[in-house]
């Protein structure tokens, strides 16, 4: 086998990020994106993969309700603030806001027309918004607890509003009534607790409303009668109308068949509730018959506690068949569906989108393919995400505590294994291919830290635990379809160190075993008897993480002193000392056939280490927490991370596809080089400076100048060149002249690109330059320094200009032509009619004549030193 190349970057993928943190959502009218709340931020996320596509920082308010337009381009969110905000969801700006409620907004609706906006508040009104004037069109009240839910009837012409409140009740708003007495149509109130739900059917001729009395009550809005009640048993949160010619319209009416009621009324109403049990049922309205409920929940239970029981908060049923969306209370959105393509059709858990992970103790890839990735967060479940769409696939449930570490293989019949360590003081074998338990061991008397599997065989796997042993468990007669849990039997133990294990580790041949513990040393064990080798002895602090080398005879641990250590396993000696984290090492793995290894660690950060020079080679930023957990993919090298953030990132080698980027990069450099020579042979200064610009090549750029210098038309060829730059090269271009500004011999071609510069573009572009004032804080001292130079020279030119003329030496310029007139001639008539006068008036006339010429050259120079300060 060819040796692999080094990696010399990874680049990061793919990121799961908590996106819900509880409490409002709305889903698009086309179901491809979920708007949801997240702490006071707001997360627009994509229905498909959960990916966070846009955010809209919120300002320090809990939200507590959201509402989309029909057209989803406007979001309307509400919260304790009582502000009302509008925002646009292309630019993700707030267009509108203002104060509504005298309370928090508990409830929003938006009108089919998209014109109007209704909001429930905790101040036990209800009011209807012109979205666009951001005015009260409609005021109503008379309900006596919080309104927690509105709901415009679906039919446009129709202005019916429906609320329901904390009180027990139901009313129907009139919009069009003039009469304060007339508003309410309605009062329904046949609940004894409070509403937690309405829904309108197709036709828009029966309402459901759903309460926290275990009822749901079905109206018929002719007569606002009572049809039915129909007794559910169970708190419900959530009630949604099954609209016809939906999979689920025919899964009722296979439903339907097997229950032998051929006949079936058109006044009938199906509909789907959700509650504290955690299942999903689908009811009748007529005889009140519950026609499906599933057999188990999907939402884990923490313990046998029944306060601790999780259900579903909140239910909508997605367009575009897309299926039914469910809400639980620990953050996460089910998307049910009916399979078909079986003889019986049957309701599955499609899709499942985690909003929140908690803390990531433990993390690992599944399978050959390495498409999954199990997790162990700060729950009693394993949660398994598929790796290119990051959704949760399954759940591995069966711990009554937090499950602490993990480890996966691949039996010798093709199955996923995975083994799991919990705060229960239990570890379970898991069959992630039927994703079920397999088998439990105890004997532990502590947490169970650490676990692994054998290498080579998978015959057997290994914990370590707070009670400071170290335990072999047999894999032998273990059946991987067995439906039921088989106690799993220990080969060994042996009392291991003076204080917790924190990681085990096997080698790649199964004949050892090495442990990394509180007790700050490090130990190697013979196997299957646990016979002690070595103790690893040097770290000052306690050792988190133990790994052997696939290739070499040692073996490398990871500290809370902030170094990483390989060591020999002959003698114990160490190695080599790796440094370079700021805070504990947590994680340490071997890629590349141990000539390198990736590490992180309580500073959130991901290195890559070259094991040869000892050298970190690059260092990633993408955790604002520790970095509790590392996996490596061992065929394709993926790196995923996770920690104390809540957050997955998974990385890819980029190596090779930076290389190419690196290439095509030079190549089209040397393209556009060699396209700006030829511009500077055709004399195309305008296009030259564009391309050395784009190329960022400033002494190209100044030699361009400088060459325009020199023309003739200079200025309009500067003017033109310049008109054609952008606002991001205007930016260089004053980076450039602050350079060239603080040379000597580049200072006159900076000052005239720079005066040519402000006299084309106007003040109110210039400061939008990003980094003008910066950039012109450097000019300024310069130019200052230049202009003063200058000064002084033009007044030595004064005292030079003077010393010349009192030496004759600069001659009045004899061969000047002056414009005759008459009065003239007549002067030089009578001067030569009296040759006799007195002959001093001659020279006092070329005296004056001579004064003349030298303050007429003063005058000059007085100009050109005004140009030049000018430039």
């Amino acid at each position: 086998m060819a040796p692999q190349s080094l990696k010399k970057n990874y680049r990061c993928s793919r990121s799961l990020k908590q996106f819900y943190s509880g409490g409002p959502f709305v889903v698009s009218s086309d179901g491809s994106f979920i708007v949801c709340a997240c702490g006071d931020a707001i997360n627009i996320v994509d229905a498909s993969d959960s990916s966070v596509k846009s955010t809209i920082e919120g300002e320090s308010d809990t939200l507590t309700a959201l509402a989309l337009s029909p057209d989803d381009k406007l979001l309307f969110s509400g919260g304790h603030s009582r502000q009302i905000r509008v925002w646009d969801l292309e630019t993700l700006k707030c267009i509108r806001t203002w104060k509504g409620h005298e309370g928090p907004v508990m409830g929003m609706a938006c009108h089919a027309s998209g014109g109007l906006l209704a909001t429930a508040g905790a101040d036990r009104k209800v009011l209807v918004w012109d979205v666009d004037g951001g005015f009260c069109t409609h005021y109503f009240k008379g309900h006596k607890g919080v309104v927690s839910s509105v709901l415009f009837h679906p039919d446009a012409n129709k202005n019916i509003l429906i609320s329901g409140s904390d009180d027990a009740t139901v009313r129907v708003w009139d919009l069009m009534a003039k009469n304060t007495e007339k508003k309410c149509l309605a009062i329904l109130d046949k609940h004894f607790s409070a509403v937690s739900s309405i829904a309108l059917s197709e036709d828009g001729l029966t309402l459901l409303t759903a309460g926290r009395d275990k009822v749901v009550n079905v109206w018929d809005l002719h007569d606002y009668s009572c049809k039915t009640t129909v007794a559910t048993y169970e708190v419900l949160e959530a009630v949604t109308i099954v609209s016809s010619g939906s999979p689920f319209a025919s899964f009722i009416a296979s439903l339907d068949q097997k229950s032998k009621k051929k006949k079936t009324s058109s006044q009938e109403t199906h509909f789907i509730t959700l509650g504290e049990r955690g299942v999903v049922r689908i009811w009748k309205s007529e005889g009140s018959v519950c026609l499906y409920e599933q057999k188990s929940s999907d939402i884990t239970v923490s313990s046998d506690d029944e306060e601790s029981k999780r259900g579903f908060t909140a239910a909508a049923m997605l367009p575009s068949d897309r299926g039914l969306l469910c809400v639980t209370a620990d953050q996460q959105f089910f998307i049910y569906s009916v399979v078909e393509n079986v003889e019986e059709p049957e309701l599955v858990l499609r899709k499942r989108l985690v909003g929140y992970n908690e803390e990531i103790s433990d993390m690992k890839f599944l399978g050959d393919e390495e498409q999954f990735l199990a997790v162990a967060t700060n729950l009693e479940e394993v949660r398994v995400y598929d790796v290119a769409t990051m959704s949760c696939s399954y759940v591995l449930a069966g711990h009554k505590e937090v499950v602490l570490s993990l480890d996966t293989c691949v039996s010798s019949s093709g199955n996923v294994l995975v083994v799991t360590g919990s705060k229960d003081k239990t570890v379970r074998l898991w069959n992630a291919t039927s994703q079920s338990c397999i088998g439990v061991g105890t004997g532990h008397n502590g947490d169970i830290l650490a676990v692994a599997f054998a290498k080579k065989s998978f015959s057997f796997f290994v914990s370590g635990s707070g009670d400071r042993t170290l335990k072999v468990w047999s894999l032998d007669g273990i059946s991987e379809d067995s439906e039921e849990p088989i106690n799993l039997k220990t080969r060994s133990v042996v009392a291991a160190h003076d204080k917790d294990i924190n990681s085990v580790a096997v080698a790649r041949n199964d004949s050892l075993v090495c442990t990394g513990s509180e007790d700050r040393t490090a130990s190697i064990w013979r196997l299957p008897d646990l016979v002690h080798v070595v103790t690893l002895k040097g770290h000052k602090r306690r050792i988190f993480s133990v790994e052997f080398s696939p290739v070499d005879q040692c073996v490398m641990t990871a500290s809370g002193d902030k170094t990483v250590k390989i060591w020999a396993i002959s003698d114990g000696s160490c190695l080599k000392t790796f440094e370079g984290h700021t805070s504990s090492v947590l994680r340490a793995s071997f890629i590349t056939d141990g000539t390198q290894f990736v590490s992180c660690g309580a500073d959130g950060l991901l290195k890559l280490w070259n094991v040869n020079t000892s050298e970190c080679t690059a260092t990633y930023d993408q955790h604002e927490d520790k970095v509790w957990a590392l996996a490596v993919g061992k065929k394709t090298e993926m790196v995923a991370t996770g920690g104390g953030d809540a957050v997955i990132n998974i990385w890819h080698d980029s190596t090779a596809s930076d290389k190419e980027d690196e290439f095509r990069k030079e190549e089209e450099t040397i393209l556009r080089g060699q396209e700006l020579e030829n511009a500077v042979l055709d004399a195309e200064y305008t296009k030259a400076i564009r391309l050395a610009f784009e190329l960022r090549r400033p002494h190209k750029v100044y030699e361009l100048f400088a060459g325009l210098c020199k023309k003739r038309e200079s200025d309009d060829q500067i003017v033109k060149a310049l008109q054609g730059l952008e606002k991001e090269e205007f930016r260089l271009l004053f980076e450039y002249l602050r350079e060239w500004n603080t040379k000597p011999n580049r200072c006159h071609i900076a000052q005239f690109v720079l005066y040519q510069t402000f006299n084309i573009l106007p003040p109110t572009e210039i400061v939008q330059v990003k980094g003008i004032g910066e950039l012109l804080e450097g000019l300024i001292p310069y130019s200052q320094r230049h202009f003063n130079r200058m000064d002084r020279f033009v007044r030595s030119s004064f005292l030079l200009d003077y010393t010349l003329g009192e030496m004759s030496v600069i001659d009045p310029k004899t061969d000047t032509e002056y414009p005759k007139d008459k009065k003239i001639e007549e002067e030089t008539r009578e001067m030569e009619q009296e040759p006799e006068a007195d002959q001093k008036t001659p020279s006092r006339k070329r005296k004056s004549q001579k004064s003349k010429d030298r303050s007429s050259k003063k005058r000059l120079v007085a100009e050109a030193q005004g140009n030049v300060i000018a430039v």
